[in-house]
C-alpha cells in the first residue's frame, strides 16, 4: 500500500493548494474520520476561482513494475483528479488523472499509468515526456470542475496495481 488514509497521522502530510494561489476563495483540507481520509471543502467562482486541492509532502515512491494505481474511495459524484508530481517543486509540470466515482458508494477504482496526463496550471501539455513511475515524489487530489458548492471524496487507500 502506498497510502494508508486509516492511519490517522496520514491526514497531517497533506497540505491545501486551492484557487487562492490565484485570487480565488475556495477551501480544501484532507482529514482523518473514523478510519479513512477525507478530501472536503466547498469551490467558490469568486475572484476567477473554481478549484481546490490539496498535496501530500514530497516522498520517494516505489512503483516497482506497476501497471498503475488503485484507489478505494465514496465520491460524491463530483470529478476529481488525482495528481502525481515527479519532483519536490511547489510548482511545475504534474501529471493527472480524472475520476469521478459514484455518488455515496464505496468503490475500488482503477488508474492506469497510460490515464496521467502532463499538465501545467490546467493545461495539457502534449509535447511533455510521458510520467515516469519510478520517479514520482508527490500526490495531490483536486475538484476543479468549476462548479460551486460543497465537495466530500472519501479515500481508505492508494496502492500500486499488478
Amino acid at each position: 500500500m502506498l497510502i494508508d488514509f486509516q492511519n490517522p497521522e496520514e491526514a497531517c502530510r497533506w497540505q491545501p493548494i486551492s484557487d487562492a494561489v490565484m485570487g480565488g476563495c475556495s477551501v480544501a483540507r484532507l482529514r482523518y474520520e473514523e478510519g479513512r481520509g477525507v478530501f472536503e471543502g466547498e469551490v467558490s467562482l469568486a475572484n476567477n476561482g473554481g478549484f481546490a486541492s490539496v498535496r501530500r509532502a514530497p516522498e520517494a515512491f516505489d512503483s516497482g513494475s506497476s501497471s498503475g494505481l488503485a484507489l478505494r474511495v465514496r465520491g460524491d459524484g463530483r470529478r476529481y483528479q488525482l495528481r502525481l508530481k515527479t519532483d519536490d517543486a511547489f510548482d511545475g509540470i504534474l501529471y493527472r488523472a480524472c475520476f469521478q466515482p459514484r455518488a455515496n458508494h464505496w468503490q475500488e477504482l482503477t488508474l492506469p499509468w497510460s490515464a496521467f496526463e502532463a499538465a501545467f496550471r490546467g493545461r495539457v501539455l502534449r509535447e511533455a515526456p510521458a510520467l515516469s513511475p519510478a520517479r514520482v515524489r508527490q500526490f495531490g487530489l483536486m475538484t476543479g470542475d468549476k462548479r460551486a458548492g460543497p465537495f466530500r471524496l472519501e479515500l481508505v487507500w492508494i496502492r500500486l496495481c499488478h
